[in-house]
C-alpha cells in the first residue's frame, strides 16, 4: 500500500532551538513528530571557507501534500540565512503508524 509519508531534515543550533521549532511545526499541522538528535558536528563550505559547527538534527515526520507549506514555513520562521530542508519518501513502516502521521497533518 502507497502511502504519502516524508521523513524530512533540518538542522538548528541547539536543542532549546529546536524544541521552539519543533513544537510550532507540529502545533502548525506541518509536521505528526520531530525528533531532536543533539550534539552532530556538521563540516560544510560557507563563502568559500571550510566551516565546522555544533548543532541540533530535527528530523521531521510530514507529508507530501505538505511539504510545500513545511518549506515555506521554514524560510518565514527558521533563523539561519540558508536552512537545510531535505526530504525523503518512507518506503515502508507499520500501517498503524503511518495512518497516525497521516492523520496529524494539516492538509
Amino acid at each position: 500500500m502507497k502511502n504519502n509519508v516524508l521523513i524530512a531534515f533540518s538542522t538548528c543550533a541547539d536543542p532549546a532551538q529546536g524544541r521552539i521549532l519543533a513544537e510550532d511545526m507540529v502545533q502548525s499541522g506541518l509536521a505528526a513528530c520531530v525528533n531532536l538528535v543533539p550534539n552532530l558536528t556538521s563540516v560544510y563550505r560557507w563563502q568559500g571557507q571550510i566551516q565546522s559547527d555544533d548543532e541540533c538534527l530535527m528530523i521531521i515526520k510530514t507529508s507530501e501534500g505538505s511539504i510545500s507549506a513545511l518549506r515555506e514555513w521554514i524560510l518565514k520562521r527558521h533563523p539561519y540565512e540558508l536552512p537545510e530542508l531535505v526530504a525523503v519518501p518512507v518506503a515502508d513502516g507499520l500501517p498503524a503508524y503511518l495512518q497516525w502521521v497521516t492523520d496529524q497533518i494539516r492538509r
